[in-house]
């Protein structure tokens, strides 16, 4: 456990991917809850981001994906345009087997202890039932049922606004914001990339899906039999499979699918999807760069889920949501335009507008 201790206090204090406010341990043993819950910025407001329910290896391996990802959802709503900061909760275990109602009350009562300075919403191996559950004992609760006051799956804008940034992507590289005629690849068909599905060939793409569930690939292949189906994300990325060399790869399952492996072999001119924290460590970035991929910030283009459950927070509007979600387009083009003028990498640019806009927050 020391281990993990130093590990954490690195992170936090003396690593450039720190600088969290606060990291919150939970543990409820009646219920068996072992959880994090981390608030990177408060500076744009309250810090808003979801719960990931999911079996990590170990509790470092918790502790670090919580970090990453509340550090990935300050830059996300600042990015968004929200006034929110960014934070995120894990929750270590196999969901399928231990969540119960009292563990996810009790996890909301943790959140509730906070006093508003996290607000929770969904996330990998949670939903929309289990948010309900939580708002019971937590106000600051979001992405609940619509019979509950809530906004319901926000996994239809998360689709929406990657589709908005493939647009775009597709408008800077090759002059024209569609997908028609392009072979789009996707990895993970879950929540969101299965939505993601119906807008690729509402559009007119080629699209190659692959999951390490067979019942997901088989829910798109049933109702899109057009649809090719890779052996798996390497499969899938080098082309070996019936549609060949990809356009666009799309990863939508978790994070690090952009490493020293996967760059390398990458046939896509474009990697534009909805996982988080998608490049595996600093410098992945300008890996992509230098074999030309264009790559379209993760947290900028899958920000669709976190508008529509901030909204919820002040009334929920489906149109007005999506009205926010449709300028993903633009912002991706902005980051393009800014990355092309500073000669830098578009994540790096994405960076600097959103450091941008928290560091005149904290200067107000």
């Amino acid at each position: 456990m020391t281990d993990v201790t130093d590990g954490v206090l690195h992170t936090l204090f003396r690593s450039d991917q720190g600088g969290h406010e606060q990291v919150v341990l939970c543990q409820d043993r009646a219920s068996g809850l072992k959880a994090v819950i981390a608030i990177h910025s408060t500076a744009l407001g309250p810090a808003l981001g979801g719960t990931r329910f999911y079996p990590y290896a170990t509790e470092e391996a918790a502790v670090a994906d919580a970090l990453n990802l509340a550090r990935g959802m300050s830059y996300k709503n600042a990015m968004a345009g929200l006034d929110h900061g960014g934070g995120k909760a894990v929750i270590i275990g196999d969901p399928e087997r231990i969540k119960t109602e009292e563990l996810l009350l009790a996890y909301g009562r943790f959140v509730a202890s906070l006093g508003g300075r996290y607000v929770t919403a969904c996330d990998v191996g949670t939903y929309v039932a289990d948010m309900d559950v939580v708002a019971r004992v937590c106000p600051w609760t979001t992405g609940r049922s619509p019979e509950n006051g809530g906004a319901g799956d926000s996994s239809v804008l998360t689709a929406f606004g990657v589709f908005q940034g493939m647009r775009a992507s597709a408008q800077h590289l090759w002059g024209d914001p569609t997908l028609r005629g392009r072979t789009v690849g996707v990895a993970g068909v879950g929540k969101v990339g299965h939505y993601l599905v119906e807008h690729l060939l509402e559009d007119g793409a080629r699209v190659v899906i692959t999951d390490v569930r067979p019942d997901a690939v088989r829910r798109v292949t049933d109702a899109h039999p057009e649809v090719a189906v890779a052996a798996d994300t390497e499969a899938l990325i080098r082309g070996d499979h019936s549609f060949g060399a990809l356009d666009i790869y799309a990863p939508c399952a978790l994070g690090g699918a952009l490493d020293d492996n996967s760059v390398p072999v990458l046939t896509a001119a474009v990697v534009c999807g909805a996982a988080n924290n998608q490049l595996a460590h600093p410098g992945v970035e300008k890996d992509l760069a230098d074999r030309g991929i264009l790559y379209a910030p993760d947290y900028v283009v899958n920000a669709g889920g976190v508008i529509q459950v901030a909204d919820e927070l002040h009334g929920f509007d489906f149109e007005r949501c999506k009205a926010k979600a449709a300028k993903i387009f633009d912002t991706t083009l902005a980051i393009f335009a800014r990355a092309k003028a500073d000669g830098i990498p578009p994540a790096a640019a994405a960076d600097r507008i959103a450091e941008q806009r928290m560091a005149e927050a904290r200067g107000r």
